[in-house]
């Protein structure tokens, strides 16, 4: 059996420097770590023809949500070798998970559970500040000739006194309320498939809604913290949407997918959100005409879109380089003594329960 490892992460170009771990050309720091564990390495940032070359006979595949490479059913198909993806960060729906299983192939998909939380909760709230103060278009403003005051603070507010709202209370979502809490919102709402245990919900004084339409139509402000599946994808869209508050702002640092654009972008331009802001895309890099790139709110503001860095600022990546090392460590030694919570699935089957409850074995 081949022994190449193929990692596909960002290119760090002419900005590449040692502590760019998530770059094609570090390689989460690990060349060393391969070498002396047999493995030879293939590492690019290119997700067409490269991959299609190497994944043919590569034992293991390591990828990164910020630049996905779309491991579909026909490159897994062609990859005879493969036994184990690794997912560089937290979300593997860049891969045909269904695929797999149905395969009947001893595959295993693992990500590293937890290395972009911090991260993410603390961009999250970034965003909802940005947002809600105008900051972005204030910020822009000064660049030119402009002092228009009244222009800015026109739709800008406080947080304070604000219903704020998450769809999805897991580990991000949870981290979210807990920063949230010192500015005094009026209420934090949460719906989840599962409610959360007294102690944690008694921490954040976080209630919890049974219905998701209850729920946007309470919030002054929603933010997005669920995983890609089946059951989320195209969720916020024109139906969901109408539920909303007027005005209301709309943060979703989870996945692209999860919304449609064309949507969004509608209900920001009549005025039923006064803001968007995401760090996530579909398909990543978007193209030049995706509608997040150029859409805006009544006044021409209300755009906080990011090029999904949430979760792999420096500290972030030094997290998922660990987290990546040792899940190959179990794996070289044959230990196979994964962490629970980064499993999605082994040899084939679902693990996990954040892609579908129904796709678990009981």
């Amino acid at each position: 059996m081949s022994k190449k490892i193929l990692s596909v992460l960002f290119k760090g170009g002419e900005y590449n420097t040692p502590k760019l771990l998530g770059s094609a050309e570090n390689a989460l720091g690990l060349k060393k770590f391969f070498e002396e564990n047999g493995r030879s390495l293939v590492s690019t940032s290119d997700k067409g023809s490269t991959i299609d070359e190497h994944i043919k006979d590569a034992e293991i595949v390591i990828s990164t949500p910020f630049n996905p490479v779309y491991i579909d059913q026909k490159r897994i198909e062609s990859a005879k070798n493969l036994k184990l993806l690794v997912t560089a960060g937290v979300g593997s729906d860049h891969i045909d998970l269904d695929y797999i299983q149905k395969s009947g192939r001893k595959i295993s998909v693992l990500e590293v559970t937890g290395s972009n939380t911090t991260s993410v909760a603390e961009h999250a709230v970034l965003t909802i500040l940005s947002l809600i103060k105008n900051f972005i278009p204030a910020h822009e403003s000064i660049k030119g000739d402009n002092w228009d005051i009244a222009r800015i603070s026109r739709d800008a507010y406080d947080l304070e006194g604000k219903t704020i709202a998450t769809i999805g209370a897991g580990r991000i979502g949870y981290k979210i309320l807990e920063r949230l809490v010192p500015f005094k919102p009026k209420e934090l709402l949460y719906y989840d498939y599962q409610p959360l245990s007294e102690e944690l919900r008694s921490k954040v004084n976080a209630t919890r809604i049974d219905s998701i339409e209850e729920l946007v139509s309470k919030a002054d402000i929603v933010t997005v913290n669920a995983p890609l599946h089946s059951g989320t994808k195209g969720l916020i869209n024109k139906e969901l949407l109408s539920k909303f508050k007027d005005g209301a702002y709309l943060v979703n640092t989870a996945r692209g997918a999860i919304a449609v654009p064309e949507d969004v972008a509608a209900a920001l331009k009549s005025g039923k959100l006064s803001g968007y802001g995401g760090d996530v895309w579909y398909p990543q890099p978007p193209p030049a005409n995706h509608p997040w790139r150029t859409m805006s709110n009544v006044y021409g503001d209300g755009n906080a879109m990011t090029p999904h860095i949430s979760g792999s600022n420096l500290d972030a990546q030094a997290r998922y380089s660990l987290g990546v090392k040792n899940i190959l460590t179990s794996y070289f030694t044959g230990k196979l003594d994964y962490r629970p919570q980064d499993i999605i699935l082994l040899d084939g089957q679902y693990v996990t329960k954040a892609y579908g409850a129904d796709k678990v074995k009981k």
